[in-house]
């Protein structure tokens, strides 16, 4: 069985450690209010999330967080739900259904400490009132079928959305509420991370329409009837209800970078972090790397071999295949093709949630023999491309990553270890 290059697997288990939120948690947590401590929160992370604020509260606490099947963590006091991602199941619905039940008569001395990740959006999922939720289901999966970023994405989501968009913090109201934030979005907005359930959205429903008309995705009457609504129904920035709420980012991809660069040093290999809020197709980004890759092997720019190239954000893809797909899976089987056997060059493409788009998988990496071999087995990768299949390429060459959840979830890692005098 084929192994990946070591230093690429420590890479990535450095950002992992440097993005759990269990240790980074502490320092954010408010003083226990006069009243009642009420836990909310949604994502990949928020089990993990939910277990630190356990271990470092002082006083009593209850509430409840959902995260997706398998990504739960040991609580006492907060109640873990599970439920459906990418796209949602009826678990999703009643646990947001559930997290309005439970804001509903807070007082002004009461506290809600809402813990978001990435994941969010689909695993607290009620539909806008006059929205079906299996209509809503069905407008979730062209969405992430489209190509768009996330960024848009959510800003549709928040608009038909009955507790994203900042309607959760309005439950709260008049409760303080403080949000803590694992990022997955590229610029870290928390009004992007799991739709924004506590953060007031300046958009307009128009806004999101025009969306959904850019990408030829056919809103229903009903659909167009919310987002032509002209009554707000969401909280507007600078809305006085939420003047005595706080939200905080404490944990973010530039952080998980730098602990790559870190461990990179350590190693002798000297890093280069392109960006931590890439986007854009899989295929396309992946075009850029290869030949940053190829300038730094043929003529020792913008630094020398050996070194690191490392990238975070999150890509899309355009699903126009039947592959068993993933924009890691995607993205690595697009630079192979690129670098096309570029000698001392290895890659890995994995979400650092351990999850990579809806498989097993983390992701896959990259050496330069890849290619070679699938030829030999009579794979096609051009045409495994082409049908968005990465995932059956890498699984089919041994060299899928898989990680199991890691319970965090600050989105793509990518990192090429380039070898040096290898021409």
């Amino acid at each position: 069985m084929p192994t990946a290059h070591p230093l690429l697997l420590r890479l990535f288990q450095a950002a992992l450690a440097a993005a759990d939120p269990y240790h980074l948690i502490a320092p954010y947590l408010p003083p226990p209010p006069a009243g009642r401590t009420l836990v909310l929160g949604a994502g990949k992370a928020a089990a993990r999330m939910a277990e630190a604020v356990e271990r470092h509260w002082r006083g009593p606490l209850a509430g409840l967080v959902v995260t997706r099947y398998g990504h739960g963590a040991p609580t006492r006091h907060i109640e873990v739900i599970e439920a459906g991602h990418p796209v949602p199941d009826t678990a999703s619905e009643q646990a947001a259904r559930r997290m309005l039940e439970a804001a509903a008569g807070l007082g002004p001395d009461d506290l809600v400490l809402c813990l978001l990740s990435g994941g969010g959006s689909a695993l607290m999922a009620l539909p806008a009132a006059g929205i079906g939720f299996e209509e809503k289901r069905a407008l979730h999966r062209e969405l992430l079928r489209c190509g768009a970023p996330i960024g848009e994405i959510n800003r549709v989501r928040r608009h038909l959305s009955a507790i994203k968009g900042g309607r959760l913090a309005l439950a709260c109201h008049p409760a303080r509420v403080v949000t803590l934030v694992v990022s997955d979005v590229p610029g870290d907005d928390p009004a992007v991370v799991a739709s924004g359930p506590t953060v007031p959205d300046g958009s307009t429903g128009r806004d999101a329409l025009a969306i959904l008309d850019k990408y030829g995705i056919v809103a229903s009457d009903a659909v167009r009837a919310v987002l032509l609504d002209a009554r707000p129904a969401a909280p507007l920035p600078g809305d006085a209800r939420l003047a005595r709420n706080e939200v905080h980012v404490i944990v973010t991809a530039q952080r998980a970078l730098d602990a790559a660069a870190d461990a990179a040093r350590a190693a002798g290999y000297a890093p280069l972090i392109l960006s931590a809020s890439m986007e854009g197709e899989a295929r396309e980004v992946a075009l850029v790397h290869a030949s940053i890759a190829r300038q730094v092997v043929q003529h020792g720019q913008p630094l020398p071999a050996p070194c690191v190239i490392l990238s975070g954000g999150e890509t899309s893809v355009t699903v126009r295949g039947q592959g068993r797909g993933g924009r890691n899976a995607e993205f690595l089987l697009a630079l192979g093709l690129a670098l096309d056997g570029l000698p001392g060059v290895h890659a890995l493409a994995a979400d650092t949630d351990g999850i990579d788009g809806s498989e097993d998988n983390a992701g896959a990496w990259l050496a330069p023999g890849t290619l070679a071999r699938a030829r030999a087995q009579g794979l096609d990768a051009g045409a495994r491309l082409r049908d968005n299949d990465g995932y059956g390429f890498f699984g089919t060459l041994g060299q899928l990553l898989v990680t199991g959840p890691t319970r965090t979830n600050v989105n793509d890692f990518r990192a090429i270890v380039i070898e040096g005098d290898v021409l």
